[in-house]
């Protein structure tokens, strides 16, 4: 679990990364921050395409950035985001960065929302609780 001082830094990292975002279609910024357990944060913001299936969200902007550096073991992630940079609501990562998370993280994982200046911090399992694993596969 992760601390106030280490969720209050996430949070402050995430709206930096937001800034960074490209989204000229759905003008919706979102901006993620994922501590490693090696301290190392690792940071992520929305990438729109006109193919929408192209698309790529913070969340999983920073997770893939953790891997492609050699990283597996994350403490916890911090998301904020809002239409034209607002922070007037919480937003949740979406179902797919749910599951890309998922492979990596436990059941008890933490992730920092934030809406104007308060925060909450809820699990991987609570937003998502029945995720695909390879024990799916294993059938």
């Amino acid at each position: 679990m992760i601390n106030e001082k280490e969720a209050l830094y996430l949070l402050e990292t995430a709206k930096k990364a937001r800034l960074n975002a490209y989204a000229p279609y759905s003008h919706y910024h979102v901006g993620a921050a994922l501590l490693a357990q090696n301290g190392k944060t690792y940071i992520g913001c929305n990438v729109e395409n006109a193919s929408f299936g192209a698309t790529n969200c913070a969340e999983r902007t920073a997770l893939f950035s953790a891997i492609a550096g050699g990283v597996r073991d994350f403490q916890g992630i911090a998301v904020v985001g809002g239409t034209y940079g607002s922070l007037d609501e919480t937003i949740l990562p979406c179902g797919i960065c749910c599951q890309a998370l998922s492979e990596f993280c436990a059941q008890d994982f933490p992730i920092v929302l934030a809406k104007e200046e308060s925060y909450r911090i809820v699990t991987l399992k609570e937003l998502f609780p029945h995720a695909f694993s390879s024990q799916n596969l294993n059938k």
